[in-house]
C-alpha cells in the first residue's frame, strides 16, 4: 500500500501524484482519495474485476450498489439517462456535495448496480478530483474508504487503520492530512417524477430546494 502526500490547494505540487492514481486505476488498482467530504476508496468503474475487488477490501455485501465520480454532465450521459429538465436541474447542483440516483444506460458491469437499473452519480467541487477525472477520461467508483458497518472518515490515520490489517489492501493511498470534518454526500433519487432524499449531507440547502421544484 503505498503513499503519496498530496496538497488538494495546490495542484501543481500533487499533480505527479495525482497522475500516478489514475494510471493505478486505469491498471484495475485501487486507490485511497481525498473529496470535498470524506475519503473515499475509488477503481475504474468499467473494470469487473477491480470493482469485485473494492467490494471485498471494503467486505461489502454484493447487494449494495456502488456510486461514481463523472468528470462532466456530458460523462455522466454516456452512461445514465438525462433529459433536459434533468439537464437543468442538474446544473443546479453540481457540481457539490450531492449523489443523484438516475436510470443506468447498459455500458457498465452489472455489479457496480448489484444489478439493479439505477445508478448513482457524483461531480464533486473539488479540484483534485476532476484531476483524476480528467486523466482517467472514465467514470471512477467512490465509495467511502472504510471497511462495511464502519464509519466514513475525514482522518487519514483512521483510514489507514481501517486497511492495515486487511489481506487485501488499497494499492495506492492519496494523503492529504485530515479532511475538513464534514458528513457523506447528500443522496437524491430522480428516477421517479417526484425527487426522493434518500440521505442528507452537506449540500447546500438553497440548492437542494431548487432542485426539487425544478
Amino acid at each position: 500500500m503505498r503513499i503519496l502526500k498530496v496538497i488538494p490547494e495546490n495542484l501543481r505540487e500533487s499533480e505527479e501524484a495525482v497522475i500516478e492514481a489514475a494510471k493505478v486505476m486505469l491498471a484495475g488498482g485501487m486507490i485511497v482519495f481525498p473529496t470535498d467530504t470524506v475519503y473515499g476508496l475509488g477503481c475504474d468503474a468499467t473494470d469487473e474485476i477491480a470493482l469485485r475487488r473494492i467490494f471485498k477490501v471494503k467486505k461489502r455485501l454484493q447487494k449494495k450498489p456502488l456510486s461514481i465520480i463523472v468528470r462532466d454532465i456530458a460523462m455522466a450521459k454516456k452512461v445514465a439517462f438525462i433529459d433536459r429538465r434533468l439537464e437543468r436541474a442538474l446544473n443546479v447542483v453540481w457540481p457539490g456535495a450531492l449523489t443523484v440516483i438516475l436510470w443506468r444506460r447498459h455500458k457498465l458491469p452489472e455489479v457496480l448496480t448489484s444489478g439493479q437499473e439505477t445508478i448513482g452519480l457524483r461531480i464533486p467541487d473539488y479540484k483534485l478530483t476532476y484531476l483524476l477525472s480528467e486523466n482517467m477520461g472514465r467514470p471512477y467508483v467512490a465509495t467511502s474508504a472504510n471497511i462495511s458497518d464502519e464509519p466514513a472518515t475525514t482522518k487519514i490515520s483512521q483510514v489507514l487503520k481501517y486497511f492495515e490489517k486487511s489481506y487485501l489492501k488499497p494499492d495506492l493511498v492519496l494523503d492529504a492530512g485530515d479532511l475538513k470534518c464534514c458528513e457523506p454526500s447528500t443522496v437524491l433519487d430522480l428516477t421517479a417524477a417526484k425527487p426522493k432524499i434518500v440521505r442528507i449531507g452537506p449540500v447546500d440547502k438553497k440548492k437542494l430546494l431548487e432542485i426539487l421544484s425544478v
